[in-house]
């Protein structure tokens, strides 16, 4: 992995030193409305002179449509190839932002400035950029790795605590795929853990690690994806659903429980282990309610995931709490199976 990341309250400093030490041709930065008022203030006094884009947030505007606006805009401050967008706010912003730069005449630079809990500690990291398509979750994207990433737990004072728990669903991952110790020692504290900065660090770690040894995702790196195949599912089913929407991380949190069972199903894991992970997730996230038609209708969408090999929808799922296997084959009506044990908890 290429980029360089920064986390701590000195992250904007060092955005500084970087802009004024890499003599880019212009500076733009990408805002939505809610991170124009929250964190733009903030950010503002470290960058030299610099254009605003500024886009409407939230997954629903997540879309090519978006990305013509941005694309449009870049050509009218004539951002040249020595240009840099800085993506400042979540996870929309970036993977959006960098999907921009990588096509925009075959790729200018950006680098991540994460506002939100999920951004900081997972959608920021790695070098996955992208765009949803006709309903379809990151269905078109390229991997473009920033040039750094400066993560200042600072913008987190912004966020209701919704989006807090969404981004520590992801921070639950990480423990569940990678380090056991931390979970057992973390589903006892929970959200009223007041060291933000070191989870933050702990989680950034182990992402980094895992796209280090497999950047673009050949094995090793689909571990990232244990409560995706089935999370994505759900999200991109409720999507269009006006006052349903989950936030990702709410959805990634339904996925694990039901990759989870599904690990349970195949021998993988044990039902302790499960119930310690059903007893934790359901003490921080609510239950999504789901009927039986909604059921059926959402394992379909696991068809379209980007991990499957022709008809096979591949898995991740864990052996134990701590360590995850990857390339699992699963079925529909598996799916569904897990979903209908989920809608009854």
């Amino acid at each position: 992995m290429n980029e360089t990341i920064t986390i701590g309250s000195d992250a904007l400093q060092q955005l500084k030193d970087m802009l004024l030490n890499r003599a880019f041709s212009k500076v733009a930065v990408l805002v939505d409305e809610n991170t124009l008022v929250h964190c733009y203030p903030l950010v503002k006094p470290y960058l030299p002179e610099h254009h605003l884009i500024q886009i409407q947030s939230g997954e629903a505007h997540k879309t090519l449509q978006t990305c013509e606006y941005i694309w449009q805009r870049m050509t009218e401050l004539n951002l040249d190839r020595w240009s840099v967008l800085v993506n400042l706010g979540g996870g929309v912003i970036g993977d959006m932002g960098g999907f921009c730069t990588a096509l925009f005449k075959r790729g200018l630079y950006f680098v991540q400035v994460p506002t939100t809990m999920l951004a900081q500690v997972d959608a920021s990291v790695g070098g996955k950029t992208g765009v949803d398509f006709h309903g379809l979750k990151n269905h078109i994207g390229v991997y473009k790795e920033p040039v750094a990433v400066f993560i200042n737990p600072v913008f987190l004072q912004t966020l209701p605590q919704r989006e807090i728990k969404s981004g520590y669903a992801e921070i639950i991952k990480h423990w569940l795929i990678a380090d056991g110790e931390m979970f057992e020692t973390q589903r006892h504290i929970g959200l009223f853990t007041e060291n933000w900065d070191e989870l933050i660090r702990h989680s950034v770690a182990i992402k980094s690690a895992v796209v280090e040894a497999d950047p673009l995702e050949g094995g090793y790196r689909k571990v990232l994806n244990f409560g995706h195949t089935i999370g994505h599912a759900v999200e991109s089913f409720l999507m269009d659903k006006p006052g349903r929407e989950l936030l990702h991380g709410e959805a990634i949190a339904v996925g694990m429980l039901c990759e989870a069972y599904l690990s349970v199903k195949k021998e993988l894991l044990s039902k302790e282990s499960l119930d310690k992970i059903e007893i934790f997730l359901i003490s921080v996230y609510e239950k999504v309610p789901l009927t039986e038609d909604e059921i059926q209708t959402i394992s379909q969408f696991a068809l379209q995931d980007k991990k499957n090999t022709g008809a096979t929808i591949n898995c991740t799922l864990l052996q134990r709490i701590g360590s995850a296997v990857y390339d699992q084959p699963i079925t529909l009506p598996e799916i569904q199976e897990a979903l209908r044990y989920y809608a009854l908890l």
